[in-house]
C-alpha cells in the first residue's frame, strides 16, 4: 500500500493514489419522482455534488456510476467521469463497472444518496484501511430505529459480515450497529472480491456488502463508526426532509462558530455555498438561496429571501426584502421592506425603503429611491438597463422605463413616468398638470351618494 522514499535524509510515506467510487445510477422510486434520485436538492445543490464535494477534498480521483439516460446527472459530476450501469443488478454489479478506473491505490465506495458524509468521516475511514494488516474498511452507524438497514456482524473486534435485513434471522436484526454502505479497500483486492460475488439471495442481485464476507476469509475487516445523522441513506422524501433538517442544523452551527448571530437560528434557512463574514446579523424567518455572501456588519432582516447575490459591509436589508441573482448592494446601502431588486447594482450608502421594484439597474452611491418607484426593465421581448448616478433623489411613485440614464445630483418628481435621459441635475417633471375644479367633488359626491339610496 505505502512505499517510502528518501528526501533531505528523511523517509517521506507516498500512498497511491486515491479513488472514490459514488454509485448514483439508483431511479430512487420512493420518491415518486421523474428527476434521478442523486439530483433531488439538498441545501440549494444536488445531492450528489455534496458528496463530490467532500470527496475531492480527501481522495486523488473520483468516478460515478450513473444509470442509463441520466444525462442531466453525469452534467452534474462533471468533469469526473461516469461509467453507465445498462442494468441494475445491484451495488456490487454498479461498482463493478467502474473497475477499470479503479487505479491501485485504494478505492471507497459510496453512495450517492449518503450526500451528508464528512471530509473528517471519509479520511477515518482512509486511516482504518491504513491501519496495519486490515484489508477492508467500512463505515457503521447505530441509528436510533434500526429498521431495514443491514447488520454489521461483528466478533472480537473484527467484522464478520454484513447480513441484509432481508435476509437476516430474529437474532441478526436485534444488532444494533448499521452498515452505511461506504467500504474501503486496495483496487486489486476490491477487483478480485467483485468478480466472486453471487447473487443468491432474496432480491437475486450482487450486494456489494457480500464484499466483506469475502474479505473477512482472506484477511482483517475494520469497522469505524460515525454519527447516523450523517451516514443515514435518502430513499424517500420524507427522508430527504430529515436530511434537510440535519443539515441546515449543521450550517446554522457553522455560521454560529464563525460569528454571525442568528437572532432565531431554527427559523434560518442556509444554502451549502452560503458565505456569511463575522459580526453579520440574521434576523427571524431568513432564506438564502444558491449563491449569497454577505459582508462584516451587515444585518439580514425578518422574513428576507435571498439568492445569488454580494451584500456589502454594514448594509442593511429587509425586512420583508428580496434580493435576486445578479445584485450587489454596496456598502451602508439600505433595502427595506417589500422591496424587491434582480441584476441590480446599489451603490454603497444608497436607499430602496420601501414598495419597490429595481431590475437590470445600476443606482449610485448615496441615491435615495423613494417609495413605489419602478424600473421597468422588459418589454416583452429584450431586457433594458436603468442607470442613475450618484446623489440622485426618485420621487415615490416614479415609473423609469429603460433604457434610460438618470444624472448625478438629478431630482426625479413624485409620480413621473420618465421615458427620456434626465441629465445630472436637473428636475424631471414626468406627469401631467394637476387641475382644480371648485365644488365639482362635492357635486359628484352627492350624485353617487343619491345612486345609492335608490338602489
Amino acid at each position: 500500500m505505502t512505499s517510502l522514499s528518501i528526501s533531505d535524509g528523511q523517509p517521506v510515506r507516498h500512498h497511491k493514489p486515491t479513488t472514490a467510487v459514488i454509485l448514483a445510477a439508483g431511479l430512487g422510486t420512493r420518491m415518486r419522482s421523474n428527476l434521478p434520485k442523486a439530483l433531488h436538492p439538498l441545501g440549494g445543490r444536488p445531492m450528489i455534488a455534496h458528496l463530490i464535494e467532500t470527496a475531492k477534498s480527501v481522495f486523488d480521483r473520483i468516478v460515478v456510476v450513473v444509470g442509463p439516460d441520466m444525462p442531466a446527472l453525469e452534467k452534474a459530476a462533471a468533469p469526473w467521469p461516469c461509467v453507465v450501469q445498462t442494468e441494475r443488478l445491484g451495488t456490487g454489479h454498479a461498482a463493478r463497472m467502474a473497475e477499470e478506473l479503479f487505479g491501485d491505490g485504494d478505492v471507497a465506495i459510496l453512495y450517492a444518496d449518503n450526500p451528508l458524509i464528512t471530509e473528517a468521516t471519509m479520511r477515518m475511514l482512509l486511516e482504518t484501511r491504513r491501519q496495519a494488516g486490515v484489508t477492508l474498511a467500512l463505515l457503521a452507524m447505530r441509528p436510533r430505529e434500526a429498521g431495514r438497514y443491514g447488520r454489521v456482524v461483528v466478533e472480537e473486534g473484527a467484522v464478520r459480515a454484513i447480513v441484509e435485513w432481508k435476509d437476516a434471522s430474529e437474532a441478526e436484526r436485534a444488532i444494533e450497529l448499521c452498515n452505511a454502505g461506504v467500504l474501503c479497500a486496495g483496487a486489486q483486492e476490491l477487483r478480485n472480491w467483485l468478480a466472486a460475488l453471487g447473487n443468491d439471495n432474496a432480491q437475486g442481485e450482487y450486494y456489494l456488502t457480500d464484499v466483506v464476507a469475502l474479505a473477512a476469509r482472506e484477511g482483517l475487516v475494520r469497522h469505524a463508526e460515525a454519527p447516523a445523522d450523517e451516514l443515514a441513506g435518502i430513499n424517500s422524501r420524507a427522508e430527504l426532509a430529515t436530511a434537510e433538517a440535519s443539515l441546515q442544523r449543521r450550517l446554522r452551527n457553522a455560521a454560529l462558530d464563525a460569528g454571525v448571530t442568528l437572532v432565531a437560528p431554527e427559523t434560518v434557512f442556509f444554502s451549502a455555498d452560503t458565505v456569511i463574514e463575522p459580526d453579520v446579523v440574521v434576523e427571524s424567518n431568513v432564506v438564502f438561496g444558491p449563491g449569497v455572501v454577505v459582508r462584516r456588519e451587515a444585518r439580514i432582516r425578518a422574513f428576507s429571501h435571498l439568492e445569488g447575490c454580494v451584500v456589502e459591509r454594514e448594509a442593511i436589508i429587509g425586512p420583508y426584502a428580496r434580493l435576486r441573482p445578479g445584485t450587489v448592494c454596496g456598502v451602508a446601502s439600505h433595502v427595506g421592506n417589500f422591496v424587491e431588486l434582480k441584476a441590480t447594482q446599489l451603490g454603497d450608502g444608497a436607499k430602496a425603503n420601501h414598495l419597490t421594484y429595481l431590475g437590470d439597474s445600476t443606482i449610485g452611491a448615496r441615491t435615495n429611491v423613494g417609495a413605489g418607484t419602478i424600473t421597468c426593465n422588459y418589454d416583452g421581448v429584450f431586457k433594458h438597463r436603468t442607470v442613475i448616478g450618484e446623489d440622485v433623489f426618485v420621487g415615490s411613485d416614479s415609473i423609469l422605463v429603460a433604457p434610460v440614464t438618470i444624472g448625478s445630483g438629478a431630482l426625479l418628481a413624485a409620480g413621473g413616468v420618465i421615458t427620456e435621459d434626465v441629465e445630472a441635475g436637473a428636475l424631471a417633471l414626468g406627469r401631467s398638470r394637476q387641475i382644480n375644479k371648485a365644488e365639482r367633488g362635492r357635486s359628484i359626491r352627492d350624485a353617487l351618494r343619491a345612486k345609492k339610496e335608490q338602489g
